[in-house]
C-alpha cells in the first residue's frame, strides 16, 4: 500500500467515525418513528426525520429508516464539505453535519440553512467559519436556529447546545454531552 492509499483509507475510516457518532446525536434528537406524521411546524416526517417525498400514512422498516438516515446523513456531510471551505475539527464537523441535518442549505426566498438564508445571505456561521472564525462559528449554532415558526422548542435548544458542545471541544467523539 502506498503512502497516499494509506492516508486515503486513514481519512475514509475518520470520517465514518465521525458520521458514526453523528448518527448517534442526530438519531437521539430526531427519535424514530416508523409511520409518518407531521413535524412541529406541520412537514410530513417518517423515520429519523426524513421529509423527503413523505405522505402522512406512510409505513416504513427499521432496515428502510437506517438506510433514509444513512443517506440523509450522507447528504448533510456533502451540504457542510460544499459551504464550509476550511478545514474542520471532528467535533466541529459532527455540530455541522447535525445541524445541516436540521436546516438543510437553505435558500433564497424560501428557507433559512447552513449555506443560504431566505433574505439571500449567507448566515453567520457559514460566515464565520469560513473566515477561520472557528470560536464565533460555534457560537452561532446557539444565536437563533432554537425556534420552530417562531416558537422556541426545548428540543432545539438541548440540540443546539450539544451541537455547540461537539464544536467547541468540549464533547469528545462517542462520548454524550
Amino acid at each position: 500500500m502506498t503512502g497516499k492509499q494509506h492516508q486515503e483509507n486513514r481519512s475514509v475510516r475518520r470520517l465514518a467515525a465521525i458520521l458514526a457518532t453523528a448518527v448517534a446525536v442526530i438519531g437521539g434528537y430526531e427519535g424514530l418513528r416508523k409511520t409518518a406524521y407531521l413535524d412541529p411546524v406541520g412537514i410530513p416526517t417518517i423515520c429519523y426525520g426524513a421529509t423527503a417525498g413523505v405522505q402522512l400514512g406512510q409505513v416504513k422498516t427499521l432496515e428502510e429508516c437506517r438506510e433514509l438516515l444513512a443517506e440523509d446523513i450522507y447528504a448533510a456531510n456533502e451540504i457542510v464539505d460544499r459551504c464550509i471551505t476550511v478545514p474542520l475539527t471532528e467535533g466541529q464537523r459532527i455540530a455541522l453535519v447535525s445541524f445541516a441535518f436540521n436546516v438543510g442549505p437553505g435558500r433564497a426566498g424560501v428557507k433559512d440553512g447552513l449555506c443560504w438564508l431566505k433574505n439571500g445571505r449567507q448566515p453567520q456561521i457559514r460566515q464565520r467559519f469560513n473566515r477561520g472564525d472557528y470560536a464565533g462559528g460555534c457560537r452561532a449554532l446557539t444565536e437563533g436556529w432554537m425556534t420552530a415558526r417562531g416558537v422556541k422548542l426545548p428540543g432545539l435548544v438541548r440540540r443546539r447546545n450539544e451541537e455547540r458542545a461537539y464544536c467547541e471541544g468540549r464533547v469528545k467523539i462517542g462520548e454524550a454531552a
